[in-house]
């Protein structure tokens, strides 16, 4: 039965795609929002009709989904868009963004950090897990925007013990200091770069920091070839008891073996494809059909601006699947539904906010987007999922509401001027590259 209230938003008369399998598809519904939270949703009736609200939006036309949850990327990377482009990953690293790197001032990621919340807005995504350095100033960033995020201050060793243990200081720091940021729209975890970079010794302070805060981990995994002591970096992780007890998410998980696939289930690992990255620096192709037969969560990410280079999840939902029917030969692999499923639902899944966001249902959070389907590539809609997936981009997307607020509408952004954004983003930009010059 249907509880309506006056609202804060009330949706009307839109195709509703709820990630809900008790009733995934709503044709002429409504979603009424109120205190940042769905208070119903379904089809719209007579009864419905009454129910009033200090804000409707008429969204006849337009499909209603959950807004996409972008599993893995750096967005402080805006900046160093298109200064590292076709070299191989050690050299895409070590010669040209790792000295960039060197030369930022926390005031400079969070005018990145800005830029990218900006691009995340204007093409769907509402959620994102990030993992870069000066992460409180991408929290304030992401306050700002009014998005949803899930942060990690980076750890990178690189054979300094010295600077690994005072990263892992300031990432603990963060993590007290700012968990449940924003009204509670920011979460933090612990970042170790990856197993290359962060020497064993390192890695179990990091586990037994996140156990002790209560926090989750996020870092790069089997992302290269890269070995230690003849071992695969998952199979190293388990004989050292890294992986006993965290809640991890795992970006790319590129180079497995098949008892490293099932270590990953046993543990209860969350795995991030970013199909873009993996492409444009030829680190090979994840078995993502695998691990999604062996009931592995997987959700879908961009990677960070430097490596894909945009932050569109519509495009990266699409190369998903397409990268996946060409590495197996069959089109059957990866449907436009289950990669779906990996950008909404699973991705929330993966950064344990499944309770909260990531489909639509009465009680969670109010993180929905509107796709405006009175489009030329978007007609006729026979097969909604295939629409979202194989035919949608971010510029279709009208709408966007956060939390219950609404961020965006008819394309323009509420909570950001977005000139003023994009100016000082690209000033920021150019003061950086004259500096490593």
């Amino acid at each position: 039965m249907i509880q309506l209230n006056d609202a804060d938003v009330l949706i009307q008369d839109c195709t509703i795609l709820t990630m809900d399998s008790r009733q995934p598809i709503i044709e002429k519904g409504f979603v009424s929002i109120r205190n940042r939270q769905i208070t119903a949703i379904g089809k719209k009736t007579r009864e419905s009709r009454f129910l009033r609200a200090a804000e409707t939006i008429s969204a006849v036309g337009k499909i209603a989904l959950p807004g996409l949850v972008n599993c893995h990327t750096h967005v402080p990377m805006t900046l160093f868009r298109g200064t590292a482009e076709d070299e191989p990953l050690h050299d895409w690293l070590r010669k040209t963004i790792w000295p960039f790197e060197a030369k930022l001032r926390p005031n400079d990621v969070y005018d990145g950090a800005l830029l990218g919340c900006l691009e995340m807005i204007k093409s769907g995504t509402t959620c994102f897990a990030d993992m870069y350095f000066h992460e409180d100033k991408v929290a304030e960033a992401v306050k700002d925007a009014g998005l949803r995020a899930v942060l990690a201050e980076g750890i990178i060793e690189e054979g300094n013990i010295e600077r690994g243990e005072k990263m892992l200081s300031n990432s603990i720091r963060m993590a007290k200091k700012l968990s449940s940021y924003a009204g509670g729209r920011v979460s933090f975890r612990l970042g170790p770069h990856a197993v290359y970079s962060c020497s064993i010794d390192l890695l179990k302070h990091i586990r037994e920091a996140a156990l002790e805060l209560k926090v989750g981990v996020h870092m790069h995994l089997a992302e290269s070839l890269m070995t230690s002591h003849g071992l695969g970096e998952v199979e190293l992780l388990d004989r050292t008891g890294f992986l006993n007890g965290i809640d991890l998410l795992a970006a790319h998980c590129i180079h497995l073996s098949a008892q490293e696939m099932r270590v990953l289930k046993e543990k209860d690992i969350k795995v991030a494809y970013n199909p873009v990255a993996n492409m444009k620096l030829a680190m090979g192709v994840p078995k993502i059909n695998h691990l999604l037969k062996l009931g592995i969560t997987v959700g879908v990410g961009t990677d960070g601006p430097a490596s894909n280079n945009t932050l569109d999840m519509f495009e990266t939902m699409k190369i998903a699947s397409l990268f996946q029917k060409a590495f197996c030969l069959d089109p059957r692999v990866l449907p436009a539904k289950t990669v779906l499923h990996m950008a909404t639902i699973d991705g929330a899944r993966a950064l344990g906010l499944d309770q909260q966001i990531g489909s639509l249902e009465a009680g969670k959070r109010a993180d929905i987007i509107l796709v405006d389907c009175r489009r030329p590539h978007l007609v006729p809609g026979h097969h909604l999922h295939a629409n979202i997936v194989y035919a949608a981009n971010g510029s279709d997307v009208d709408t966007v509401i956060i939390d219950g607020k609404i961020i965006m509408q008819e394309r323009k952004v509420r909570t950001l001027k977005e000139e003023n954004v994009m100016e000082k983003a690209q000033r920021t930009a150019t003061r950086l590259v004259a500096r490593v010059d």
